[in-house]
């Protein structure tokens, strides 16, 4: 396995699977953290993810320069487990990134490249068809994201209701 595609919807346990699935692999784990603590909410939930993880863990808090903190890293770990894409993916549209297609592309192609590594993703369209310009942009570059995600991962699950399903060997 160099890379594997975790996906699911919000509140489904792909998390949870993804730490579980990467502990049976990986003897000095890193977790790549792209979320922000913008305000107190986020940082209480980074903070509880955290916890929950256990020192064994290596946290690495990268919002954008995700392949090159696990490039920078990789003598550190044998294994990174990269929650999630699809912040990674609002960061980058946040940071008025002209070529996001690109910046994908680029994405799946040095993490192909690199040391082991699973990554945790949003399905966002599986739901109503936003009403605003910018949320309908998201989703779309969201599926492109998880499709490119899944073309270059040998192993991709699906976690419904807890459940992780296999959808790729």
């Amino acid at each position: 396995m160099v890379m594997a595609l975790i996906g699911g919807g919000s509140g489904s346990g792909k998390s949870r699977f993804a730490l579980d699935y990467a502990q049976k692999r990986f003897r000095r784990p890193a977790f790549v953290a792209t979320a922000q603590a913008l305000d107190s909410e986020m940082a209480e939930r980074i903070e509880r993810h955290r916890a929950q993880r256990g020192p064994e863990w290596i946290t690495i808090e990268e919002p954008l320069e995700v392949a090159a903190s696990i490039s920078r890293e990789q003598n550190r770990s044998d294994g990174f487990l990269v929650d999630c894409l699809t912040l990674w993916l609002s960061n980058l549209l946040e940071s008025g990134s002209a070529a996001p297609e690109r910046a994908i592309a680029r994405l799946i192609e040095d993490l192909s490249a690199g040391p082991p590594v699973i990554l945790v993703t949003n399905e966002v369209g599986c739901g109503l068809v936003p009403d605003n310009a910018l949320a309908r942009r998201f989703r779309d570059l969201a599926g492109l994201l998880n499709q490119q995600a899944a073309a270059a991962a040998g192993e991709v699950y699906w976690v419904a209701f807890g459940v992780p399903v296999q959808v790729k060997r």
